[in-house]
């Protein structure tokens, strides 16, 4: 019984921890990330070349959302503050303000709501031992 219980607990703080991209409409995020974010992060999500060494201007260049990326490696809440607040934005909130991001803030382009689908699309993506990885780096709410 104790096992039982036990396991319920881990899946309802994984569901749980993870509830803003339940429900959501990933066709809708699939037409948002094509418009707004494949021209810099790739049609299928493979990022721009070389995406983890600095160009001249010391910005690192787009990085994939596909599993070959590290969008994956992050929770929830930091995910939504960097589309909707920009990378140095949102990195700002977080007391740290010497990364030079060049990705913008969408904030005035996309509602909070389509920035979630746009983040559920992404995630749909990945395989299962990705999702599950990444959620659980979410806070349990």
């Amino acid at each position: 019984m104790k096992l039982f219980i036990s396991i319920l607990m881990v899946l309802a703080t994984t569901a749980n921890a993870d509830h803003e991209l339940v429900d959501r409409s990933i066709q809708t995020g699939q037409i948002l990330y094509v418009t707004n974010c494949a021209s810099c992060h790739g049609i299928n999500l493979e990022g721009q070349p070389n995406w983890r060494s600095p160009k001249g201007d010391g910005i690192l260049p787009a990085p994939p959302h596909d599993a070959t990326g590290h969008t994956w490696h992050h929770d929830n809440a930091l995910l939504f503050e960097y589309t909707k607040f920009g990378g140095q934005g949102a990195l700002a909130t977080r007391g740290i303000t010497d990364f030079n991001s060049g990705m913008p803030a969408f904030k005035d382009v996309i509602s909070d709501e389509d920035i979630w689908n746009v983040l559920a699309y992404i995630r749909s993506t990945w395989p299962e031992r990705n999702k599950k990885t990444q959620a659980g780096r979410n806070l349990s709410h």
